[in-house]
């Protein structure tokens, strides 16, 4: 938990917002929103997908006007919100994006350099001195990163501290003070990121409000907006809902105002699955990371794989499927042994096999193309008439599928990527769901998704189970495993080296375990145990 902020009676907020209105249209999306930023704080922003919060960071940078009578207040002075494009650096305020904004062809010193290498302000590049002023930026932070590398080499969790560094060293701070050092707003910045890497970000957080920074962090994921943050202030509809101190609120609390009702979070219950058919197993399976893995699922089970990163858990799906190519081993499903190196994703959807990648748009939908385009992608043959597709009959059936899902808004000729990421990802476990598959293979089902969807993806697996679809579910967090799982499949240096059954599966243990085996399997390896 980062420490309480300690402020003066008498101290003006480092931020301070009052009645914020924003409409687009007809449609309001701001609603009289007010809220402060101490100094040194980090304020958390939480809030279901339309909830207001992209709008409302996109006024503070300045990309929109909010409508007359509301004001914002830097350090006590205030902004003139009536400019188109204002200046954001120049009100003390610096923004990194979920995806971070850097170019990964250049270098760390050219992406951190970009923009005023751009402005050509001085008549030649000091190279050797820009290399040497990065190394002190990082080094302020304890960062040990070569601003030589290129970018794409660095790890998720090193380029997101790239960004995080950029803009920070961004703010003018330090030419006015440490009393008025600028506010870093970081916008979903975890999501592809380890658990591991998480810890580094924070840490890096904590590092730049004991700076006299003040940072607004925007997440879905409750426990680590709690863990990171002050306070709390939740948005639903345009509104703000609520601000909580964060070590005097519990999880149901954000969950209630997030969603404006009390929900009950899923949570499954352990099942004896010994007496149920087997659904599907994998044996000997490898490929690039994961080596000799061996899984039976029955149907109607769920079972998680996680672990560190690198540890190879979330390579499973794609090799069982084929949209990786295995180097050994055989999958069984549906009373057919197939060899995984010949495996292939039609051969696979043939068998009754349902693959639901990670990154949404660039491996599991098509962002261009509808809502109903990508729900009837693998069902398209129920459509076909003699006088070609019945468009009618999609449009219907994909309009039932929205409802059914609660995908909003209930749009099925909007395209893919215009949608949130929750509703983009209830589309797509529509699209696949309604096949019916006997095995179910998924990696980060959740991820980047707010809580309202992600109770109504649970609901969709539990109802898939119900009907004895088995379930292979890859992901870093521990928290999802925990409600969703009857077993959980720990990895390290890509093997299976633990299992949590049933009752022994929660947040903590998940955790916890992850960490010993990775720390048990590297001793066993110092000592000359075969990995």
């Amino acid at each position: 938990m980062t420490a309480r902020v300690k402020t003066a009676p008498g101290d003006t907020p480092a931020l301070a917002l009052c009645n914020l209105t924003k409409r687009f249209g007809g449609v309001l999306a701001l609603d009289s929103v007010s809220l402060d930023v101490g100094r040194g704080e980090v304020h958390g922003l939480l809030g279901q997908n339309g909830s207001g919060k992209s709008t409302l960071i996109k006024i503070l940078s300045g990309f929109h006007q909010p409508e007359p009578g509301g004001t914002l207040d830097l350090y006590g002075r205030r902004i003139d919100l009536s400019q188109e494009r204002s200046d954001s650096a120049g009100r003390r305020i610096a923004f990194v994006h979920q995806h971070l904004g850097l170019i990964p062809t250049l270098s760390v010193l050219e992406n951190l350099r970009l923009e005023e290498f751009a402005k050509g302000n001085a008549p030649y590049i000091d190279w050797r001195a820009e290399t040497r002023r990065a190394r002190e930026d990082f080094g302020r932070f304890g960062l040990d990163i070569d601003p030589r590398r290129q970018l794409s080499d660095l790890s998720p969790v090193e380029r997101a501290m790239v960004a995080i560094v950029r803009a920070f060293c961004s703010l003018p701070g330090p030419d006015i003070g440490d009393q008025e050092a600028g506010i870093l707003v970081l916008d979903e910045p975890t999501p592809f990121l380890p658990r591991d890497g998480v810890q580094q970000l924070f840490a890096l957080v904590r590092s730049i409000t004991a700076r006299g920074a003040s940072v607004i962090f925007v997440s879905h994921d409750i426990d680590e907006v709690v863990e990171i943050t002050n306070r709390v202030t939740v948005l639903r509809d345009g509104r703000v809902s609520g601000t909580l101190d964060s070590a005097g609120a519990d999880h149901a609390s954000f969950v209630e105002l997030i969603v404006g009702r009390k929900v009950r979070l899923y949570q499954t219950t352990y099942r004896d699955l010994s007496a149920q058919p087997v659904a599907a197993s994998l044996n000997g399976l490898s490929g690039k990371i994961v080596r000799d893995v061996n899984v039976t699922l029955r149907a109607g089970e769920v079972v998680g794989l996680t672990g560190l990163i690198g540890s190879g858990y979330d390579e499973v799906p794609y090799l069982a499927f084929g949209a990786a190519q295995a180097q050994s081993g055989r999958i069984e499903i549906g009373g057919t042994s197939l060899l995984a190196s010949d495996m292939l994703p039609d051969v696979a959807m043939a068998q009754g096999m349902a693959l639901l990648p990670g990154d949404r748009l660039a491996r599991a939908g098509v962002g261009e193309l509808s809502a109903a385009d990508n729900l009837t992608l693998p069902v398209l043959g129920r459509f076909r008439t003699v006088f070609g597709l019945d468009w009618s009959a999609i449009g219907r059936w994909s309009a039932d599928q929205c409802s059914a899902y609660e995908v909003r808004p209930n749009r099925p000729d909007l395209a893919l990527q215009n949608f949130s990421g929750g509703n983009q990802q209830k589309v797509l476990m529509a699209k696949w769901l309604q096949t019916e598959p006997r095995l179910l293979l998924l990696d980060e089902p959740t991820q980047g998704v707010d809580v309202g969807a992600r109770q109504k993806i649970f609901e969709a697996l539990d109802a898939a189970k119900a009907k004895g679809t088995a379930t292979l579910c890859a992901s870093s967090d521990a928290e999802q495993l925990a409600q969703l799982c009857d077993r959980v499949l720990i990895f390290s240096k890509g093997r299976i080296i633990a299992e949590l059954v049933g009752n022994e599966i929660s947040k903590d243990a998940i955790a916890e375990r992850c960490l010993l085996s990775a720390s048990l399997h590297s001793n066993e390896t110092r000592q000359g145990v075969p990995a």
